[in-house]
């Protein structure tokens, strides 16, 4: 017990380390050294030779288990040190990984955020932003990337992480709609002037038409792409899946770049010139029309789409271990308020507040949408056919060259 409190006594002259830096190893030896060093100046007689070896009196460099002893009292004392800053109002940061065309929309969500819960709890929060395509990014989770939360643009792409086991499979049952606090859907950006005259899907698949979309093997927002048209061609030939996929297969002849991702997709098309349209997030167009040369693009907006519903979560085996999973979960709950759905409609995110939808009801344009669920009987059962490895897609890929 003595050790235990002139090591406590050493932590606090010293000064407990910010938490966010105390799960560095070399961090804990730093401490470690330096509470030695402290008490072998300070401390008495007794625990300075317990940590040097040696009962009190005894020669120099008779050992004895006193230096077990010392090493046990000041493992235990330092994590008395680590509770009590854990539990005190330091700073604490957390990490968003999340798919790409949300970079503007997370950068005032987080800032809106961390000023009310500093406001409200006393605490400095830091949040961390992630971005790639949706199913990069699930693989990185998967691999090691120390993310609190995931906010991806499919929940396929959430459930791959719960079967390593990071969160509970009935995830989407923590929050409302299915975790998806806010929805987008699949249009056309093409270039000003609209030259080659292209109004809906069929449109696409016109000899000398470059497309640009990105790669469904890495991006969510890509799937969504290649859902919409396959269940644009399904409802337009009545539910005859071989003429939907003689359709996808041609639109996908005319595909000009593949990129990893969404944003990669845009600035594909938007800053290098290639090929004649975008198929894109409606909230990427929106915001690319927003920011581009006015005039510069046109939003076409097919007679069928897809609902997308971009799903969020906490990542529980990285919140239980960093202490982070009551401003996780609050994080997430933020984003379904009055003020997280006026930040996602201000961003060309549909709201599903329905009091924020009216308020931004001449943002958004009327269209026909179908869903996930209704059209492919779920995502699972959509990966499997499509993107899974020697899937649809990747027949209709082979086919193409």
């Amino acid at each position: 017990m003595k050790y235990i409190r002139w090591i406590l006594l050493a932590g606090v002259v010293l000064g407990f380390e910010p938490i966010g830096r105390m799960s560095s190893g070399k961090i804990g030896i730093s401490m470690m050294s330096r509470v030695g060093r402290y008490l072998r100046r300070n401390g008495p007689k007794d625990i300075a030779a317990a940590e040097d070896g040696r009962t009190p009196g005894a020669k120099a460099g008779a050992k004895h288990d006193g230096t077990r002893a010392f090493r046990w009292a000041l493992a235990l004392g330092l994590s008395a040190v680590m509770m009590v800053g854990c539990n005190s109002k330091q700073g604490i940061s957390l990490q968003n990984a999340s798919y790409d065309p949300t970079r503007e929309l997370y950068q005032e969500v987080n800032a809106v955020f961390t000023n009310q819960w500093q406001t409200k709890t006393g605490q400095a929060i830091e949040i961390h932003q992630s971005h790639a395509g949706s199913g990069k990014q699930a693989r990185s989770v998967m691999d090691g990337m120390d993310a609190d939360v995931v906010t991806l643009a499919l929940a396929y792409d959430i459930d791959v992480i719960a079967q390593k086991g990071l969160l509970p499979t009935d995830w989407q049952k923590r929050l409302p709609n299915n975790s998806s606090p806010y929805t987008s859907t699949i249009i056309f950006l093409v270039r000003k002037g609209n030259p080659k005259g292209i109004r809906d899907w069929d449109d696409l698949i016109k000899p000398g038409i470059g497309v640009v979309t990105p790669n469904p093997k890495t991006s969510g927002g890509a799937r969504w792409n290649y859902l919409a048209a396959w269940g644009y061609a399904l409802k337009k030939n009545n539910g005859d899946e071989a003429k939907a996929r003689d359709f996808v297969t041609a639109l996908f002849k005319n595909v000009s770049a593949l990129e990893t991702g969404a944003r990669g997709a845009t600035t594909s098309f938007t800053e290098r010139d290639v090929g004649d349209v975008l198929i894109a997030w409606e909230n990427e167009a929106l915001l690319c029309m927003k920011e581009t040369a006015k005039g510069g693009f046109e939003m076409i907006v097919p007679s069928i789409s897809i609902l997308a519903e971009p799903p969020v979560a906490w990542v529980d085996a990285v919140v239980k271990r960093k202490g982070t999973e009551s401003v996780a979960q609050e994080y997430l709950k933020f984003l379904y308020t009055p003020e997280g759905q006026e930040i996602a409609a201000k961003h060309y995110f549909r709201p599903r507040l329905e009091a924020v939808a009216q308020k931004y009801a001449q943002t958004f344009p009327k269209l026909t949408l179908f869903t996930v669920d209704e059209v492919f009987g779920g995502w699972q059962k959509a990966q499997k056919t499509h993107f899974a490895e020697g899937g649809v897609f990747d027949q209709i890929q082979q086919l193409n060259r």
